[in-house]
């Protein structure tokens, strides 16, 4: 008996220690306690929309809202929805939409940010979109931003809320789970971004003041 209570405390020992060396590894370990969010430079797709997209483009400008963290964009025909041309009946051609998504601030009630996207696109019916976008087709009232009318929508069971401005051409929607002070102010940064010309001419080939190897004919 002597023995076996000897052998007890020496594996109830053994294993405090063990557990002591636990604590202060786990004590003297730094612990990471910073954010892992991915950050996205979307610059090359707001170039690519100035240059591709057939509607106005817009972007936040200069940037998003302060303390905002830019995580994804996806720029994309929109396969299923077909926009016809303006000269023609139905072309079949896919509507070109861009989507660029943000993590918010840390909202103090929470701790945690909530999230924020913008999607415009020229797909028609140009309801349909919105709708898809805000996940609801109803519209609690409208807004006025710099001068603009949206739409606000709200979808409970999601706690997500939209803006949605109905342009010639286009819809543009903010939406997310952040709240209607931020992507207000989200909206209101937008601005129309200037069109960039195609380098090619109507055939297809460079224009010769943008061909490397065009040159002045000589005269004389």
């Amino acid at each position: 008996m002597q023995r076996f209570t000897e052998g007890f405390r020496g594996y109830v020992a053994a294993v405090l220690i063990c557990l002591l060396g636990v604590f202060v590894f786990l004590l003297v370990t730094p612990q990471s306690r910073e954010e892992r969010i991915p950050r996205i430079d979307y610059s090359m797709d707001v170039a690519a929309m100035r240059r591709e997209a057939p509607y106005p483009v817009w972007a936040p400008e200069p940037a998003a809202p302060a303390g905002w963290i830019p995580t994804s964009s996806r720029k994309t025909p929109e396969t299923g929805a077909r926009t016809p041309e303006p000269d023609a009946t139905d072309s079949g051609r896919e509507p070109v939409t861009w989507r660029l998504g943000f993590a918010t601030t840390v909202d103090p009630e929470v701790g945690r940010r909530r999230h924020a996207m913008l999607a415009q696109s020229d797909e028609q019916p140009a309801a349909e979109f919105a709708n898809r976008m805000a996940n609801t087709d109803k519209v609690a009232g409208t807004v006025q931003i710099a001068g603009a009318t949206w739409e606000k929508r709200y979808r409970e069971d999601k706690d997500q809320r939209s803006l949605v401005r109905f342009l010639s051409g286009s819809t543009v929607v903010v939406t997310g789970t952040a709240g209607w002070d931020e992507l207000t102010a989200f909206a209101g940064s937008l601005k129309e971004q200037a069109r960039i010309a195609d380098e090619t001419s109507a055939t297809g080939t460079p224009s010769p003041a943008s061909s490397p190897s065009a040159a002045p004919s000589a005269t004389g």
